[in-house]
């Protein structure tokens, strides 16, 4: 056994490994693309046929990796549908979705269904790494017992460790080299794997005792954004009832050198981390009678952001139109979840677009990013909405600012003269006059 932990330490330490990257989305790609730029021989595993066909073709389907990066790490990266090709690699590591059920409980079947299939695959004296965001103690009791029922020992012929993944799509000041990584295994061996790994891979590491612990660490990340953002969203509709504008209450606030951190209200939460994940941790903390109420009223308040704006919405027709909702037209702009990306999943502006619909409303919305929307299991009546032109302002009766993406033309926008919600103060950011602005 000793001779195959050393073997594949040096193997990994020295790059004459092949690395396995499961899951070629928003995280899988950009590391794939990091670790072969890096120096390690990469295999993309991934069941979409689709990507692979752009993958042949040179072509990036993700905003984070530009079709030069792919082309520069061509040479050291391959890619597949076939798990069996996992065989030839000495470390695995999983990047595929940790999504909730409809009922806010922990929907680990990609997780699982991947594990089984690497248990299947794989040689013995492999390292995987699991690197999905999920509850604490996943690794240990789940990844672990699927491997072991495949025939394989933890710490013998195969070791296990996780390193939860840091992306942040749209930040173009960290990129997946430059964004420190936790790492841990199950046990000693496993554990200096996993730091050799990903220290040829990334600029930092940062070693933690354990992989409950390290799953902990993105937990409370995410935890920790959603119940600020649930914070100032209550303060927004406090400060509105009392006439204070709260950005610039936040601006004000956030002069103060040391004890602040400024967080910014919207329309809601998206993306695929922290609308979900702090629900993996609630569920979780019910096995130990942990009550998790400050997480459970983050999402309270946040869930409940889009019905007030749709609420503001009408009430800026009635006061400014002198109409009602039903029969309007809205223009939203932005379906993406952030601003400079075109991310749609759990984006607030689809259930803007849902809930404005379903009062009445004839709805369009704008967005370079996103020109049409995807297919989405929650959204089915949005698929394959296209994104309209702002060339024809004049048809609709308001505007709704959703994503404050920056190749938005605000001063058309305003020059349109017509009402303006805003949920991300993009207009007075801009110092932009003239415009009916109902901030939201």
């Amino acid at each position: 056994m000793q001779d195959i932990i050393t073997n594949l330490t040096q193997a990994i330490r020295s790059k004459d490994s092949r690395i396995g990257v499961i899951g070629l989305g928003y995280v899988g790609l950009p590391l794939a693309v990091t670790a072969a730029r890096r120096g390690f021989d990469v295999l993309g595993v991934d069941i979409d046929p689709k990507k692979m066909r752009a993958l042949d073709a040179g072509k990036s389907y993700i905003e984070a990796v530009s079709n030069d990066d792919l082309a520069e790490a061509q040479s050291r990266m391959s890619w597949s549908t076939d798990f069996a090709d996992l065989a030839t690699c000495q470390a695995v590591i999983i990047c595929v979705p940790t999504p909730l059920t409809q009922h806010r409980e922990p929907d680990l079947t990609y997780v699982l269904d991947t594990t089984r299939q690497i248990a299947a695959n794989i040689t013995p004296g492999t390292l995987v790494v699991l690197e999905s965001t999920t509850y604490p103690g996943t690794t240990r009791d789940e990844l672990i017992p699927v491997l072991e029922a495949g025939g394989l020992k933890s710490g013998e012929t195969v070791f296990v460790g996780f390193s939860p993944e840091r992306e942040d799509p749209g930040n173009a000041k960290f990129r997946t080299a430059t964004i420190s990584k936790i790492v841990a295994g199950e046990g000693k061996a496993a554990g200096a794997m996993v730091k050799a790994l990903y220290e040829g891979i990334v600029d930092a590491v940062v070693e933690v005792p354990d992989t409950a612990t390290a799953e902990a660490v993105k937990i409370t990340e995410n935890i920790f954004r959603a119940v600020n953002i649930a914070l100032v969203n209550e303060l927004k509709l406090i400060y509105d009832r009392m006439g204070i504008d709260v950005w610039d209450v936040i601006d004000g606030a956030a002069t103060k050198p040391f004890g602040y951190m400024p967080f910014y209200p919207g329309p809601g939460l998206g993306g695929h981390c922290i609308p979900i994940d702090p629900f993996y941790l609630t569920w979780k903390a019910r096995e130990f009678e942990a009550p998790t109420r400050f997480i459970e009223l983050a999402g309270e308040i946040n869930t409940a952001m889009p019905r007030h704006v749709v609420d503001r919405v009408a009430q800026a027709l009635d006061s400014v139109c002198g109409r009602g909702l039903s029969g309007s037209h809205v223009l939203v702009i932005g379906a993406a979840y952030k601003k400079n990306i075109g991310d749609v999943r759990e984006s607030p502006s689809m259930r803007l677009m849902e809930l404005l619909t379903e009062r009445g409303a004839v709805v369009d919305y704008h967005d370079l990013h996103v020109p049409e929307i995807p297919k989405m299991r929650m959204y089915p009546a949005l698929n394959g909405k296209t994104s309209a032109d702002l060339s024809s302002l004049d048809e609709f009766d308001l505007i709704l600012i959703a994503t404050d993406h920056d190749d938005v033309d605000y001063s058309a926008l305003v020059e349109s003269g017509k009402p303006i919600v805003d949920t991300r103060n993009a207009i007075a950011r801009r110092k932009l006059d003239g415009a009916t602005v109902i901030k939201a």
